[in-house]
């Protein structure tokens, strides 16, 4: 997989990551919070593996 389909794919569960802990906040289910929280620190994995693999192909 190339370095901006992981950083695209990061974005995406960064974003799926917030809203997951919005809507547990707002509903007040831990649950969902936790799982959005996890989702969300993927997401930001998912970004630097991309960065690191764009850079590693760089001259």
């Amino acid at each position: 997989m190339s370095g901006t389909k992981d950083k695209v794919k990061g974005l995406a569960n960064e974003a799926m990551g917030n809203v997951k802990q919005g809507v547990g906040k707002v509903t007040d289910n831990d649950k969902l919070r936790a799982e959005g929280k996890a989702q969300e620190l993927k997401g930001e994995a998912q970004q630097v593996k991309g960065e690191v693999k764009d850079a590693v192909k760089k001259p």
